[in-house]
């Protein structure tokens, strides 16, 4: 780890161990400073692509074994993108809608769209057609990329399509394929390409809505080159193979499974779905040494380590990396414990800061048990209380604000969100409540909005989830605000439990009050088969918070 800071303040007057600068009250990352291109006239995919590595997979699907060499992926890449603009017509500016499973056409459709000028937009492939009308309503792409189970979604909307492969369709109008497009040599003529500038826009993915409605986040060319440059700096193994266990359609898999890893030489596994016994499976298979996990499946892992161990050979994983909610220091003892051969990295990010946020890269860093890293190189960050604006130091608790080269635009044709979460000074205002310790450690408590308030006191449900999440019968957890007469809100509890388990509520909020304060007890609880979550791992709280009142 470098202590290297780059900011326009003096260096003398940041503190070299926490990374803060008393005279603007700003967090800077102790990270490399990160090595951008001066040329603004600079698409994302053409800067990828220029990166040397001597990497020879790009990426390997896990179900079929096909495997696509970097030679291979930047062909296709052109040639696809030829197509669509030749054939198809797509320009700069133009919406590409991707609706679609993992797959290795996905890198070559989004590297391809890029180089166009032209804007990639995501679904999520388990919405209803009515919520994908929705956001193409919103979006407006000309074109879409998707399967043909999957097409009968964009029935009717007149949209051009083209199909990952050959198959049955109805009601929508296919103008290609990608096998097809893949194959057919450059045209003769040289395409004229149109200016890219690296702010314009590249990407226009739509947050989670946890708390509300999804809004399409508009990030730039500048914005993901920097998130590459960030991979291209900070402590990653270009050798890692990577088992790709999160959906490309959301900002996690798209940045790093088809962005930072090409950029790096790396291979990536694609899992076409997550199932944990077919991602045990595929790491034995592919050797893989480094995973993607949301909290609920390393606790499954941690759980049911015995049968796992005894039927998989995990020797080749190194690294697990995590998301989504901060693991708690038992849980993380115990998957260390279980698999002793395997580092658990921290990380925190989102959608609005394209990966930038807080990562932990070694296994020194990694013993800070509860953070979620230090800052990422390039990004400054602030602790601002909520309630007076006020811009805190070190170890102070308050919503995190984030400013660097990765942080969106702002959000799509809404203008009224876009001023409530970013400044005219560039920052972003996280939401999340958070404070920085005196080595520059982040630490994230919880949402701000998602704060529980009872009798003027805050409850975080994360804090609560985390400590339901060690008790043996429980699978996984979500607390939420249930209205109170008396205390306004109060915590109440959805459990999944272990199948065999008779876990009573009484249990579960006796095993809650005897590690809190009483203000923080749980009060009510419900057991549920699942707890519903985004595909990230972020539990869908509005979801939980409607069922409870439903049943008042």
């Amino acid at each position: 780890m470098t202590n290297s800071i780059r900011s326009s303040s003096s260096s003398s007057l940041i503190d070299p161990r926490s990374g803060f600068c008393n005279e603007n009250s700003t967090f800077y990352s102790k990270r490399n400073p990160l090595p951008l291109p001066a040329n603004t006239s600079l698409d994302v995919t053409t800067f990828i692509s220029f990166q040397p590595h001597r990497g020879t997979t790009a990426f390997i699907d896990a179900a079929t074994g096909r495997r696509i060499s970097f030679s291979e992926l930047w062909t296709a890449v052109n040639r696809v993108a030829d197509c669509l603009h030749r054939d198809v017509g797509v320009r700069k500016g133009d919406v590409v809608l991707v609706l679609s499973p993992n797959s290795i056409s996905i890198p070559i459709v989004c590297l391809s769209v890029m180089s166009l000028g032209a804007v990639v937009t995501t679904a999520n492939p388990l919405n209803t057609a009515g919520e994908i009308s929705r956001q193409m309503a919103d979006s407006n792409p000309v074109l879409a990329f998707t399967t043909p189970e999957l097409s009968q979604k964009l029935a009717g909307s007149g949209i051009s399509i083209v199909l990952e492969k050959m198959g049955p369709t109805r009601g929508v109008r296919v103008v290609g394929y990608m096998s097809e497009m893949m194959n057919k040599e450059l045209s003769g003529k040289n395409r004229v390409r149109d200016r890219v500038h690296q702010d314009d826009t590249a990407m226009l993915l739509y947050s989670s809505g946890t708390t509300g409605r999804c809004k399409g986040v508009m990030s730039s060319h500048g914005n993901l080159i920097a998130h590459v440059a960030r991979h291209l700096v900070e402590p990653m193994d270009p050798h890692e193979i990577f088992l790709c266990t999160v959906p490309m359609f959301h900002t996690f898999g798209l940045l790093n499974y088809v962005m930072a890893t090409a950029s790096l030489g790396s291979t990536v596994v694609i899992l076409r779905r997550f199932e944990l016994h077919e991602m045990l499976a595929a790491v034995v298979k592919y050797r893989a040494t480094t995973l993607v996990l949301v909290t609920p499946v390393i606790v499954a892992m941690m759980n049911g380590a015995e049968l796992i161990k005894a039927k998989y050979d995990l020797s080749s994983l190194r690294i697990v990396r995590c998301g989504g909610a901060p693991l708690s220091k038992e849980v993380t003892e115990g998957f260390i414990e279980k698999y002793p051969t395997v580092d658990i990295f921290q990380g925190y990010a989102l959608t609005e800061s394209n990966g930038a946020g807080g990562s932990i890269d070694t296994v020194e860093e990694s013993r800070r048990y509860g953070a979620v890293g230090l800052l990422s190189s390039g990004v400054e960050a602030r602790i601002v209380d909520p309630d007076t604006g006020r811009v805190m130091g070190v170890n102070r608790t308050g919503e995190l604000w984030l400013k660097g080269p990765s942080i969106a635009k702002g959000y799509f044709k809404n203008e009224e969100a876009t001023k409530e979460c970013f400044n005219l000074q560039g920052w972003l205002k996280t939401g999340d409540l958070c404070y920085i310790d005196d080595d520059g450690f982040l630490f994230t408590v919880d949402r701000l909005k998602e704060l529980i308030k009872y009798k003027g006191y805050q409850v975080p449900p994360a804090e609560l989830e985390a400590l339901l999440l060690n008790h043996p019968d429980i699978l996984d957890a979500a607390v939420i605000p249930l209205p109170d007469k008396e205390a306004g809100q109060c915590p109440m509890a959805y459990i999944s439990r272990k199948p065999e388990s008779d876990l009573s509520q009484k249990q579960v909020i006796n095993f809650i009050s005897e590690q809190v304060a009483p203000y923080k007890k749980i009060r009510k609880v419900a057991f549920v088969d699942s707890i519903p979550k985004t595909p990230s791992g972020k539990i869908l709280r509005k979801d939980l918070i409607k069922l409870a009142s439903s049943k008042l």
